[in-house]
C-alpha cells in the first residue's frame, strides 16, 4: 500500500516546498489550499494531487484524510501548514483580525489535528509549522505571536495524548524564510520591514543569525521530512528551530 501525506496551504512558500520535499521521496501528496501549485515538475505530477479548501473549515479537514486514505493509499502524516502573518499594533486590532489570524493560525491546526488524530496509524505523525514567533514576543505582533504560542501548547498536548496509540507530534519553528507570503506582509508599514523587506531581511541576517543568513524554505522541508520519518522514531513533542542560529537553545 502506498504512504499518503496531507500538507494544508500546499500552493505556495513553506508549503510548496514541503510538498515537492514529499513527493520526491515518493510520497503521495494532498495539498489542501484555495488555489493549486503552479508549475509542478514533470517528475512529481503523477504524485501530487490539489483539494480546494478553506483552513477554517472542519469538515474540509476531515475530507482531505478522506482523500489520504483513498486510492490505495494509507495516511502517514498531516502537516498543518496554512497560516499567514500580519504586524498591527494592539490599537489597530478589532475583533474581525484577531477571529481571521486565531482561527487560520491556531484553530486550523486543531481541526487538522482532530481530523489526523482519526486516521493516522502507529508510526503516523502531525507535523505543525509553527514560526520562531512561538518563542518569543516582538513589537506590533500581538496576534500572530498568540496563535503561534497556541500552536506550542496544542503540540505538546497533542504528543501526549497521542502518544499511547504510537503518533507523533511536532512543530517546526522557521524564522523569517523569503516567501511571497512575507514579502507582502513586510511592505506593511506596521511591519519591522516598514515597506523595504529587501533591506531589513539583509540586515536582520547579519545582525541576528549566527550564520549570517536565513532559512530557506526547502531547509524546512527537510526538516519536515525528517520529522516523518522512521529515522525520528523517538521525537515528538518538539517544537525545533530553523533559524540559523538567531535563537540558541
Amino acid at each position: 500500500m502506498n504512504e499518503s501525506v496531507v500538507v494544508t496551504g500546499g500552493s505556495k512558500g513553506i508549503g510548496r516546498a514541503i510538498v515537492l520535499k514529499l513527493a520526491s521521496r515518493g510520497f503521495r501528496v494532498i495539498s489542501g489550499s484555495r488555489t493549486p501549485i503552479a508549475d509542478i515538475p514533470a517528475e512529481f505530477k503523477d504524485f501530487i494531487s490539489h483539494f480546494e479548501m478553506d483552513v477554517k473549515n472542519p469538515s474540509d479537514h476531515e475530507k482531505l484524510v478522506e482523500l489520504g486514505n483513498s486510492n490505495n493509499s494509507q495516511l502517514r502524516a498531516f502537516i498543518n501548514n496554512a497560516g499567514f502573518s500580519e504586524w498591527q499594533p494592539i490599537e489597530n486590532i478589532d475583533s474581525t483580525f484577531l477571529q481571521e489570524i486565531l482561527e487560520t493560525n491556531l484553530m486550523g491546526y486543531f481541526w487538522g489535528s482532530k481530523a489526523a488524530a482519526h486516521a493516522l496509524k502507529p508510526g503516523g505523525s502531525i507535523v505543525n509549522i509553527s514560526s520562531l514567533a512561538a518563542r518569543r514576543g516582538t513589537p506590533n505582533n500581538s496576534a500572530y505571536v498568540a496563535s503561534k504560542f497556541g500552536v506550542a501548547g496544542l503540540t505538546q498536548s497533542m504528543a501526549k495524548e497521542l502518544g499511547a496509540r504510537g503518533i507523533r507530534v511536532n512543530a517546526v519553528c522557521p524564522v523569517l524564510v523569503e516567501t511571497p507570503g512575507l514579502m507582502e506582509a513586510l511592505k506593511e508599514k506596521n511591519s519591522p520591514g516598514k515597506g523595504a523587506p529587501d533591506q531589513f531581511l539583509s540586515s536582520f541576517a547579519q545582525q541576528q543569525t549566527a550564520l549570517g543568513r536565513l532559512p530557506t524554505a526547502e531547509e524546512v522541508a527537510n526538516l519536515v521530512y525528517f520529522l516523518l520519518s522512521d529515522e525520528a522514531s523517538g521525537i515528538t513533542g518538539q517544537s525545533i528551530n530553523v533559524d540559523c542560529g538567531v535563537l540558541p537553545n
